[in-house]
């Protein structure tokens, strides 16, 4: 994919054009060609406009995966408002709190959550809520069947002053009413949200030529054996985030056809794989983990897929040997952040990485490994935290120049991006991600990966999930506590055969001193652990001296 355009939606009438009757999308079997998809999103651009959505003007998108989702984004980009998507479970709470940060005035939504939008209305800014329905697009006869079959939810509302239905505006907007749009490759075009360290998440703003180096990156690694225009991508992310976007939009941007999911259902899933013979599946290590302890996953022909992706969180080698045994295909890892616009390291399709890396450090990218205290450069043999920087990069966090001074910083002449995260960076240039610097269990004057004692516990047959959190002890600094959940099916393991498992593949300083099983661990709404609940009970505990 070329980067030199000025716009991401110049790149989407590039490939419309080279692609135009190819089919960009698909959608519970009903299929969107790219002329089908640019004609949809530029009706829905001057229905908006005729509502009075301007230029620069903030529209945040909560829905879930479905056609409606990128004819809006595609929309939003044609008349240069800033689109804003977020999760559609966030409650009234969260989308208040996003709407008034962001300014956003426009919010597309399902009928579904729209109970929601309108508890968070009187408390925001916006002006106008677009309602659409997952199926409304849907031929008659499907959504017949669907409702007759209750497979379809329905919500209720009602129009009014500042309600409106999309289908109606996809119907009534005339595209000659759009004024002409130029759009320089720096300007911002989107805004995602990602957690805060004061506990509130916070707005990271992408150009148009961040975003474009970033898919192109992305895309970059399977060309050689997927030339673009012949994928078939299924969409194992929430468009949302970051690496669905990478993968989901990156695939538009390249005349691909991406395979949509209204919600990651495995028997879907897996369906879809073997009905359209996908090639390039992605997703987080979890859902890898789920198809593989899948008792149906047998029943489905998954032999079309070429390029399997994990991205997200850490891979447990297990996970990935065992992939790799199934199915005769390895599985890809890479490593970003949202503020990077993900893609810091990625594994090119057909290189045999080293065991437990997360990539190769990409083109566009300089790296610095640093002392998390003292900012110091490590040895080139050491561990340290990661610093990113690009030509075009995130260069602050939205409304928030506290966040911005934590987490940007000059040095050597260059604006870099603090990640947090301890890695570790061979000569070649493969990346192995270590921990969170914060979650570093300081022990006996050891930094303890916490990750790295999860991972092995969850080689353990009874493990489903654990968390491994550093409980405070003035003799030794913290002492390794692990939160365990174990598979319902199993019986008679206890704490003592998992702290014997981890001596038997740990040092003895990584060896966590308590066990505590749980029915299940906190996560957060795009599925990552979320170590600093566990911690901060623990913390609260200790300071109570239970």
């Amino acid at each position: 994919m070329e980067v030199s355009f000025g716009s991401i939606y110049e790149q989407f009438e590039k490939v419309t054009q080279e692609f135009s009757d190819r089919p960009a999308l698909i959608y519970l079997g009903q299929k969107y060609t790219y002329s089908q998809l640019r004609e949809a999103a530029e009706t829905l651009a001057a229905g908006l406009h005729n509502l009075g959505v301007a230029r620069d003007d903030k529209a945040i998108l909560y829905l879930p995966n479905c056609p409606q989702w990128v004819m809006a984004w595609l929309a939003l980009l044609q008349i240069g408002a800033v689109a804003i998507p977020i999760s559609p479970i966030y409650t009234p709470i969260d989308l208040q709190y996003m709407a008034n940060d962001s300014g956003a005035e426009t919010i597309f939504c399902l009928d579904t959550n729209f109970g929601y939008v309108a508890q968070a209305l009187p408390e925001t800014g916006l002006k106008r809520a677009i309602i659409t329905n997952v199926a409304e697009l849907l031929p008659w006869w499907k959504r017949f069947i669907g409702l007759g079959f209750n497979k379809i939810p329905k919500g209720k509302f009602a129009f009014g002053e500042s309600i409106f239905s999309l289908k109606k505006l996809l119907r009534s907007g005339r595209i000659s009413s759009l004024p002409p749009l130029e759009t320089k490759s720096e300007e911002m075009f989107e805004m995602l949200y990602t957690g805060g360290t004061t506990g509130l998440p916070k707005g990271v703003p992408y150009s148009n030529i961040v975003f474009l180096e970033s898919v192109a990156e992305q895309r970059s690694m399977s060309v050689n054996y997927i030339p673009k225009g012949e994928d078939r991508v299924i969409q194992g992310g929430p468009l949302f985030h970051i690496l669905g976007q990478a993968m989901g939009l990156g695939a538009l941007l390249s005349g691909d056809t991406l395979i949509l999911l209204p919600r990651v259902n495995l028997d879907g899933l897996l369906d879809h794989v073997q009905r359209h013979r996908a090639l390039t599946l992605f997703g987080v290590p979890a859902m890898y983990r789920m198809i593989l302890e899948h008792d149906r996953v047998d029943y489905y022909d998954l032999s079309s897929l070429e390029y399997c992706f994990s991205g997200g969180d850490v891979l447990p080698i297990e996970v990935a040997e065992r992939w790799l045994k199934k199915f005769g295909k390895p599985l890809y890892q890479g490593y970003g952040t949202t503020e990077t616009c993900g893609r810091v390291s990625l594994t090119p399709m057909g290189e045999d990485a080293p065991v437990g890396s997360a990539g190769k450090i990409t083109p566009l990218q300089r790296v610095k490994l640093v002392d998390s205290e003292s900012l110091q450069p490590v040895t080139s043999d050491e561990p340290g935290e990661l610093l990113v920087s690009s030509e075009h990069m995130v260069r602050a966090c939205w409304n928030k120049p506290e966040e911005t001074a934590r987490c940007f910083l000059e040095m050597d002449g260059r604006l870099w991006y603090r990640t947090g995260d301890v890695v570790s960076i061979d000569k070649d240039g493969w990346l192995f991600y270590l921990d969170r610097s914060v979650d570093t269990v300081k022990h006996k004057g050891y930094r303890v990966a916490a990750s790295e004692v999860e991972t092995v516990l969850q080689e353990h047959h009874a493990v489903i999930a654990s968390c491994v959190v550093g409980i405070p002890d003035e003799k030794v600094g913290e002492r390794i506590k692990a939160f365990v959940v174990l598979r319902k099916d199993v019986k008679g393991v206890s704490a003592y055969d998992l702290i014997r498992w981890c001596r038997e593949k740990l040092a003895p300083y990584k060896v966590p001193q308590y066990v505590e099983f749980r029915d299940m661990l906190p996560k957060s709404k795009v599925g990552k652990l979320l170590r600093r609940e566990i911690r901060s009970e623990e913390r609260k505990r200790f300071e109570k001296g239970e």
